[in-house]
């Protein structure tokens, strides 16, 4: 028999078992995945783009207002 996958929570650094039983993974509670979806959604996570795509559609969208 193999020993499960241990990973780290992505949030708080806890040990998770990557199994069935981690309902959250691979965050260690629904409050640390929580956090995790306002980080991106205040925009403090981001996946790099393209320069040069974004250069190209910039003017496609009116400017935001913060």
């Amino acid at each position: 028999m193999t020993k499960p996958l241990n990973v780290e929570c992505p949030t708080c650094g806890a040990p998770v078992e990557w199994t069935s039983a981690s309902a959250f993974r691979p965050f260690c509670s629904e409050r640390c995945k929580l956090i995790d979806l306002g980080a991106w959604a205040a925009e403090e996570h981001a996946i790099p783009g393209n320069e040069l795509e974004d250069d190209l559609f910039s003017g496609d969208l009116p400017p935001r207002e913060h």
